[in-house]
């Protein structure tokens, strides 16, 4: 099928005739008769305008036939070649429509009337030079990519090389917008309920810069200074990327780790631990992590992981948690996987935060159980029996509760004489006893002087029920764990009544009194062999009827008490480890060693009280017996010889499910999670989703964050609210 030149009527609206020079119309048809334009220069119409279906062939319309303009518009919308006319010919019908652009309603290729404009090559040539913009444009944003690629690349192997020696405690800024955290396999992972990995990891998140705060924003009202105190602090934490801005990263640190991208011009391609960055949530998905890993095959990279985790929440709706088999569906659909394996983990809470005079005890103590098993048939089913379990325990000493709070309060004035005796300023705590020392050690040598060795054994009685009477709300099985010795020798009796004294006078005092009676041979006291003390050498030297001078000044008397309460606290802690058959004399020597200075001596004792506390707590609370207490004090002593203390570390027991599980079994868990995976090894791919109380990741911030309760408080059953996380991982091969 062929075109001809249309008449100039058609270039030309109102035209009186037409061009003898554009050759016959296209729209001539061999059945019509001729036809004459009008004097008046309008299109008079020799026969009716063809139909849609007329034939193109065998010469057509005559030239000289005319049409209006309405005619030809309805023929030319009607045929069925108005697409192939309208391309050609590069009419625009609704400029005819609307008598607008008479010079260019027709530009065909090739042909143009005197008085029409010439658009097309001119259209042409624009177009052309937006296409070489953008080419350019093009151009200039990949060199600028590969630029960013390559300085991303040697900030991250500057980095790593350093991390190789020791873990940088700053983080590096790249770009001015992002800092660089590189964090070691012996630290706490921030995306480790997402990703299993051991090694080294780059942690992305978004550069703080410290801007003087502008005044007028210091003015705030009530309302709102009461709401920001309610809501998290977004400078407390790390602050996270825009997805925008995270996704930009991991496509520059995939191009860095794929060796088929030899125009960045790496010289020796170094394999990069994974990278993971922090995001705000700002995409409808409210991604909050994303993070690559390359995938090796010996030295070389085969391809890369890619790890996406989102988050919504908190709800109390469980409608909105996932169906089981259709996660296991779209797992099975996206990755192409036949066979899905399932695996469930659940975290319980065994010890919340109880009430006590309708006021909540602020504590960092915490005994959680994480229990693991293998083929989840629903979504939030309890843990079978056959579980493998984990109990968590994280306990700060000094619980008014605790059984040990006595002693823990004499622990309080032994750390109050110590950092006297380093600093030379010493912070009386508050006395334990209501009468003054002084009156307590006069009565104590008085008592002594008249009844001798006979009351000896009658005050420690008595001084053991006072103790007890101190603690009598205390349950009875409480008492029978860690109960005041029965064999306190003289020095450790002095310490019970010294542990009053409210000033450095009065200390002084106490031991004047002392010192004379055993220079006057008033008193001849007892004490345990192998007591190493200032005072129980002058009383060894009494024996002899002759004691050295000691000076009652400067820091002399502070050491006194240190020591004889050092002495006295080591026996009561290791009575109880023995006496429990929890540890041996041997396996103790560590922490009652007297070969270190007594600072040390006194961080070690601290130690011994953390795990004492731990052991107390557990019989009390979880009714644990020696077959659980045993293996949980060795845990907590090689601990506490390879490192200092820390009470908010979580000593971390293997156990059987059905040791804890009426803790558990009617409870909600604070963190439920099912992992779907396939394939092996390397070629792995897992899908995860989860529930949890608490945000998943600290540098989320929502509206809800601290100011719903989600925890039960005294045993209440009120609906708890989640929050639901999935993470998804895709892999991409290189070769």
């Amino acid at each position: 099928m062929s075109f001809r030149t249309p008449p100039a009527a058609f270039c030309r609206a109102g035209r009186s005739g037409p061009d003898p020079s554009l050759g016959p119309s296209p729209f001539a048809n061999a059945a019509t008769g001729g036809a004459e334009p009008s004097p008046s220069g309008r299109l008079r119409r020799a026969r009716s305008p063809p139909k849609p279906g007329d034939s193109f062939s065998g010469g057509g319309i005559r030239r000289d036939e005319s049409f209006t303009l309405t005619e030809i518009i309805k023929f030319l919308t009607d045929s069925p070649f108005f697409f192939i006319w309208r391309r050609v010919a590069r009419i625009n019908i609704n400029k005819i429509r609307h008598g607008e652009g008479k010079n260019d309603c027709f530009a065909f290729p090739g042909h143009t009337a005197p008085d029409v404009v010439p658009g097309g090559r001119a259209r042409r040539a624009v177009r052309l030079r937006r296409a070489v913009r953008l080419r350019r444009a093009a151009m200039a944003a990949e060199r600028r990519r590969r630029r960013a690629a390559a300085e991303l690349y040697g900030s991250l192997l500057r980095i790593y090389e350093e991390g190789r020696e020791s873990l940088p405690e700053h983080p590096y800024l790249f770009e001015t917008d992002v800092e660089i955290c590189l964090i070691g396999g012996s630290c706490k992972s921030p995306i480790e309920r997402f990703w299993n990995g051991n090694n080294m990891i780059y942690i992305l998140q978004k550069a703080r810069h410290n801007e003087e705060s502008d005044p007028m924003e210091e003015s705030k009202t009530d309302d709102a200074i009461y709401a920001s105190e309610l809501l998290p602090k977004s400078s407390s934490g790390p602050v996270a990327l825009s997805v925008s801005r995270a996704k930009q990263l991991i496509s520059l640190y995939t191009m860095v780790q794929n060796p088929n991208m030899t125009h960045l011009e790496i010289s020796e391609l170094v394999v990069l631990p994974p990278l993971w960055i922090r995001c705000d949530g700002s995409d409808p998905e409210h991604t909050c992590w994303l993070g690559a890993e390359p995938l090796k095959a010996g030295n070389k990279i085969t391809g890369i992981n890619f790890y996406m985790v989102t988050c919504d929440g908190p709800t109390a709706d469980k409608t909105c948690f996932a169906n089981l088999e259709e996660l296991k569906m779209a797992h099975k659909m996206k990755h192409h996987s036949s066979i899905v394996m399932t695996k469930g983990s659940a975290q319980y809470e065994l010890i919340r935060a109880a009430a006590i005079e309708d006021t909540i005890v602020e504590s960092e103590s915490n005994i959680y159980v994480d229990i693991t098993w293998n083929t989840v048939n629903k979504i939030l089913e309890t843990p079978p029996l056959i579980s493998a379990a984990t109990l968590n325990i994280t306990l700060e000493s000094g619980d008014p509760r605790s059984p040990v709070y006595q002693l823990y309060r004499e622990l309080q004035f032994l750390l109050a004489l110590a950092e006297g005796l380093k600093t030379g300023v010493t912070e009386w705590p508050e006395p334990l006893e209501s009468e003054s020392a002084v009156e307590l050690v006069q009565e104590f040598l008085t008592d002594l002087k008249n009844k001798l060795d006979r009351f000896c054994m009658s005050e420690n009685k008595n001084e053991t029920e006072k103790i007890k009477s101190d603690t009598a709300v205390v349950d009875s099985s409480i008492k029978s764990i860690f109960s005041e010795r029965g064999d306190l020798d003289f020095a450790e009796q002095l310490w019970c009544k010294m542990r009053s004294v409210s000033s450095y006078q009065e200390l002084i005092e106490c031991f004047t009194l002392i010192i004379k009676s055993l220079e006057h041979g008033e008193i001849q006291p007892w004490i345990h062999q192998g007591s190493s003390s200032l005072l129980s050498k002058l009383i060894k030297q009494s024996y002899h009827g002759k004691i050295e001078v000691v000076s009652l000044s400067g820091i002399t008397p502070i050491q006194m008490l240190l020591e004889i309460g050092l002495d006295k606290m080591k026996k009561d802690y290791v009575s109880f480890f023995i006496g429990q058959e929890l540890a041996t004399l041997t396996y103790l020597d560590y922490f009652i060693s007297t070969s270190v200075d007594l600072q040390e001596q006194v961080h070690r004792v601290q130690k011994l009280h953390h795990m004492l506390e731990i052991m107390v707590s557990c019989t009390v609370l979880l009714q644990f017996k020696h077959e659980n207490l045993f293996p949980l004090t060795q845990i907590c002593m090689k601990y506490y010889k390879e490192n200092p203390l820390n009470e908010k570390h979580a000593f971390q027991l293997p156990i059987r499910p059905a040791a804890v599980k009426k803790f558990y079994q009617n409870d909600h868990p604070e963190i439920w999670k099912v992992d779907m995976s396939s394939g092996h090894g390397q070629k792995e791919v897992k899908t995860t989703w989860q529930i949890s109380t608490n945000p998943p990741v600290e540098h989320m911030t929502s509206n809800n964050t601290g100011l719903f309760s989600d925890s039960t408080v005294n045993g209440s059953s009120e609906e708890r609210m989640y929050f639901i996380t999935m993470a998804k991982c895709s892999q991409v091969h290189f070769t």
